[in-house]
């Protein structure tokens, strides 16, 4: 009998770029402070991005910039809980189909806030690779919490098990203990958390690195 593989995959700079949530959220923001403020949408998005670039308090430097009535904490909830406008790219979209033509199991393994997260997998229409998702508010832990990992392992048993992710600060480590296949994809120097792998031990860091995501069938083969 042939043995199950498992491959599950992180979510945030890794089936997308973070950014481009980030983007989709600002945009709605700008948006809804123009309402109010004698200025183009689009002018106050590209001042909140360079707010960002410079590590600046950013809801906070525009809402004293256009004494907007908006609280920081509203423009919070808008960040979060707003309708990202994010999509998969081709590459994206040719390895899922790729790994569910050879009929693996695939699952999405990530944190965050429930309604945040739910948003996004909405919006990359996911669900359709993905048959178990776990969120770390649902679930009650966040990585690198083994029994985040070890819920796959109860869902799916034995067989060959596969994390696909980014971040080597809390990704890997688990994994790497419960002998599954750990694979990096590499920053393409758009990620929110940059990979320093010199700042951490050997057990923290993945198996395998891979510099684009359709290389990612090779691991299979």
């Amino acid at each position: 009998m042939k043995t199950k593989t498992v491959v599950v995959f992180d979510l945030d700079d890794t089936l997308y770029n973070e950014i481009d949530f980030l983007k989709s959220a600002y945009k709605e923001i700008s948006a809804n402070i123009a309402l109010e403020a004698n200025v183009s949408k689009e002018t106050i998005y590209n001042e909140m991005l360079e707010y960002f670039s410079k590590k600046e308090n950013v809801f906070e430097e525009i809402i004293v910039k256009y004494n907007s009535s908006f609280s920081i904490t509203e423009l919070l909830s808008l960040y979060r809980n707003h309708k990202p406008q994010i999509s998969l790219t081709r590459d994206k979209l040719k390895v899922l189909n790729f790994l569910k033509s050879k009929n693996f199991n695939l699952a999405l393994l990530t944190d965050g806030r429930s309604v945040q997260q739910r948003n996004k997998i909405q919006a990359l229409n996911l669900t359709q690779w993905f048959s178990e998702i776990v969120i770390s508010e649902e679930f009650g832990s966040e990585k690198p919490n083994v029994n985040n990992y070890k819920y796959f392992e109860d869902t799916f048993g034995d067989g060959n098990y596969y994390y696909i992710a980014d971040n080597i600060y809390k990704d890997f480590i688990s994994p790497n203990k419960l002998k599954w296949k750990t694979v990096c994809l590499k920053d393409n120097g758009l990620n929110i958390h940059k990979q320093k792998p010199s700042s951490v031990s050997e057990e923290y860091l993945a198996k395998y690195t891979i510099n684009e995501f359709k290389e990612l069938t090779n691991v299979f083969l």
